[in-house]
């Protein structure tokens, strides 16, 4: 184990917007008992380190307090316990914070393999929406091919995957989008149909179909009970964000006569071994078709390290379509 003493990082000086992101030394981490340290090339930026940034989601305990949840590099060093890993090998992780690093730390059941034929680049935009969809869209939603499946901000980092996903395994995709263009971006990875949020209503489209059996919502808010209208019978609901708020009024009665179902969840605070299972089933049924290039991380744009306060700036805009990620190094 042969680490450098301090690396360059991204800390956040103080609760705020993207302007209190500043590039830091600190100590590079050592792996603990079943952990590994990873040598990051490149990190993913998603909206949960905004949400840090601005004081609205603490890491969880014992986790690094630098922002960051997912990126790819190679192992730098292994800790006591870790078998099935060796230095250098070429990897992308899930790590419970700190990859606005050059160095991280993380549980080796949350480390993956670059898929074959893939760079470091589009890895590192794997683990947080990759974790996020195929737990939640397929473990939790339970979504079956023939059913219709719709997700809210398809042009999202999770909604360019969850569109991707479902097409692949059989499911008729639907989702929403602000504008033309990211609908027409929509509807090349596999939906069947784009609707723009602006100028048409979901819940019109849905109920004229059948509804939808399952759909997966990060918006909130008067989202709600808009998506328990737009649901077939025995339909469900799985939150996983609330950009407008969590929030609101809704009819339970609707809900029993129908036999609907609202569940959710969030990836972060799910305990080490429950994150090891999700990769085992992505490293199961969802690498091979990456290696293939059946499925592939839709890439917006890329900013260097020190430039993190910029990245932040571009997610929070939602012009992006697709993943933004840290170049750490090259």
């Amino acid at each position: 184990m042969d680490l450098p003493s301090t690396m360059r990082a991204i800390e956040i000086s103080e609760p705020g917007g993207p302007e209190v992101l500043r590039l830091c030394e600190r100590p590079v981490p050592v792996p603990g008992p079943g952990k590994v340290v990873v040598r990051l090339a490149y990190a993913g930026v998603n909206r949960p380190d905004a949400l840090q940034r601005a004081g609205a989601y603490d890491p969880p305990a014992g986790a690094s307090d630098l922002p960051g949840l997912e990126g790819a590099g190679t192992i730098a060093a292994i800790g006591a316990g870790v078998s099935g890993w060796k230095i250098g090998d070429r990897v992308c992780a899930l790590f419970p914070g700190g990859s606005y690093a050059t160095h991280a730390a993380t549980d080796a059941g949350q480390v993956l393999p670059v898929p074959a034929g893939m760079g470091l680049r589009e890895a590192a935009c794997l683990p947080e929406t990759f974790f996020t969809v195929w737990s939640n869209v397929f473990q939790r939603g339970g979504l079956q091919a023939g059913e219709r499946f719709l997700v809210h901000g398809g042009s999202s980092g999770i909604g360019t995957t969850a569109i991707q996903l479902a097409a692949l395994f059989g499911a008729r995709v639907f989702t929403t989008a602000g504008s033309e263009e990211k609908c027409a971006a929509c509807t090349s990875l596999g939906a069947e149909r784009a609707i723009n949020y602006r100028d048409e209503d979901f819940v019109k489209i849905l109920q004229a179909e059948g509804g939808a059996n399952l759909i997966l919502d990060m918006v909130g808010g008067d989202y709600l009970p808009r998506n328990l209208k737009s649901l077939a019978e025995d339909g469900r609901l799985v939150q996983i964000a609330f950009l407008q708020g969590p929030k609101v009024a809704v009819n339970f009665a609707a809900l029993m006569v129908r036999r609907l179902t609202i569940t959710g969840s969030t990836l972060r605070p799910q305990s080490d071994a429950a994150k090891a299972q999700i990769a085992q089933a992505l490293l199961r049924e969802v690498w091979p078709h990456l290696a293939a290039g059946r499925v592939r991380p839709v890439m917006d744009s890329e900013f260097a390290l020190e430039e993190a306060a910029a990245a932040h700036a571009r997610m929070e805009s939602s012009a992006h379509i697709g993943k933004i990620v840290l170049r750490i190094e090259a």
